[in-house]
């Protein structure tokens, strides 16, 4: 539980670069981390690499996301499985959610 701790104290850090993680976005990491550390503790921490880096990227390069699913976001893939739902509000990222590619994005309603 302290890496998880530790990891979202890092994650906060990026609010004052131009970054910010939502509150649903946070808990998708969580949720993924968690997962996979259950069966690969040294993959879940690679993967939350692999999210560090690709959104950290998005402070200089906002764009280099594809057009989103849901209309005004970006979609960032930094991993063959996992892709990083964004907008960009004036000079702000903000991270919306982390979606696995086997679910449904976005998730039809009812």
């Amino acid at each position: 539980m302290l890496l998880a701790v530790q990891r979202l104290e890092h994650v906060w850090l990026h609010l004052n670069d131009g970054l910010l993680w939502t509150q649903e976005a946070v808990r998708d990491r969580e949720e993924i981390y968690n997962y996979i550390e259950e069966d690969n503790p040294l993959a879940a921490l690679a993967l939350d690499d692999l999210l560090s880096e690709g959104t950290i990227r998005l402070q200089d390069y906002p764009k280099i996301g594809r057009t989103g699913r849901v209309p005004g976001t970006l979609e960032l893939i930094v991993h063959s499985n996992y892709i990083v739902v964004y907008e960009v509000v004036q000079a702000q990222v903000r991270i919306l959610n982390v979606v696995h590619t086997a679910r449904q994005w976005p998730q039809l309603q009812e």
